[in-house]
């Protein structure tokens, strides 16, 4: 858990640092835009980009959470299976071994 969670840090981190990249780059397409007003223009496409990410991460997060619970039901099903398919087993090869015995008796 503690790399998944250092992971997702340097993964959101890279993505902040391209945000901004990507709002400089957009920001100095507009050169007779004063200064203060390409900032505001670069703080407000950063917000939007991130806020886009943000919106994205917590889809695929919730998407994994019902994969995970499909697979988690899916897996206990399987094992019911299993376990009937064992017990069924057990039980003829029981009957197997214990009927010709009581038909000899």
């Amino acid at each position: 858990m503690g790399f998944a969670r250092i992971e997702g840090f340097l993964a959101w981190e890279a993505e902040v640092a391209a945000a901004e990249r990507d709002a400089r780059a957009f920001a100095g397409q507009f050169p007779w835009l004063p200064a203060a007003e390409r900032e505001s223009l670069e703080q407000a496409y950063t917000a939007d980009r991130l806020r886009y990410a943000e919106e994205v991460v917590d889809r695929a997060v919730e998407r994994c959470r019902r994969l995970a619970a499909r697979y988690r039901a899916e897996c206990r099903r399987i094992c019911t299976r299993w376990a009937a398919l064992c017990l069924s087993v057990t039980l003829a090869a029981a009957l197997f071994a214990v009927v010709p015995a009581a038909l000899r008796g």
